[in-house]
């Protein structure tokens, strides 16, 4: 079997995010970047599974960017993932979701990849299209938004994360794409023998303009900060002068006690 995982480096979602000198992204002046979220959970997911099946499975980890995005890698490596993937793309924050799709899916196709593993979404832009792109380009069948994940003989079942807190349980024949969602897995910390392990691991150098080639048929034109709005106000003292001060500003601003 071999399994693929899809990663996506981020800036951490704590940072101050200022447009660049172009207007159409954000300038990575002063921002520390880190894995995905949501690929953590793919990651741990991938890693479940080779584990279970012993050491048959071969599993890669494949991410677009530039340089930096390496490190993200070799932090999957650390977590068990066989060999890295690094598509070199200085420029992947611009592209559309169909496009990192498509270079995904010229890697996978040379590979034949049974089980891929991706993020639901990505933190920066959260589109959440890159998955089921990826899987339509391969034709893959493909689940969505999974909290639970079962493999066997040729089967890959998932409960999936619907509307209103609502489960759903879904059977996928291989070759299958899902997306993983919160709550799926925990996803577990690199331990300092695993990163010493990982730093002899493979990792694939491909340049973007061999997997991709066709030109963009989307662009973001510009990026800013949404409008202020108002504060909030913060209510003090014992909770009788709170509701207090609570009823006070209901009628005074809101219709709500008139």
């Amino acid at each position: 079997m071999k399994i693929l995982v899809c990663i996506k480096q981020v800036p951490d979602m704590e940072s101050r995010f200022r447009p660049d000198s172009t207007g159409v992204w954000f300038s990575e002046a002063d921002l520390a970047f880190r894995m995905n979220e949501y690929d953590e959970y793919a990651v741990e997911q991938a890693v479940r599974l080779k584990e279970q099946l012993g050491g048959e499975p071969e599993l890669t980890v494949i991410s677009i960017g530039p340089d930096r995005v390496v490190e993200a890698i070799k932090k999957a490596l650390a977590m068990g993932c066989d060999r890295g993937v690094h598509v070199q793309d200085p420029a992947a924050d611009l592209k559309g979701a169909w496009q990192i799709a498509s270079a995904l899916a010229a890697h996978a196709k040379s590979q034949q990849y049974d089980v891929i593993f991706t993020g639901f979404q990505s933190q920066d832009r959260g589109s959440c299209q890159v998955g089921v792109s990826l899987a339509e380009i391969l034709g893959y069948a493909c689940a969505t938004t999974i909290v639970g994940f079962e493999y066997a003989d040729g089967m890959v079942t998932v409960k999936r994360e619907l509307e209103g807190g609502v489960k759903g349980i879904v059977q996928l024949k291989t070759p299958a794409l899902v997306t993983c969602q919160l709550g799926l897995n925990v996803p577990r910390y690199p331990t300092l023998p695993n990163i010493m392990k990982a730093k002899k691991k493979e990792i694939l150098a491909v340049p973007i303009n061999e997997l991709l080639h066709e030109e963009s048929r989307e662009a973001t034109t510009s990026f800013y900060a949404p409008a202020k709005k108002g504060g909030g106000i913060v209510l003090e003292g014992d909770v009788a002068e709170q509701v207090d001060k609570l009823i006070g500003i209901l009628k005074e601003k809101t219709a709500v006690l008139r």
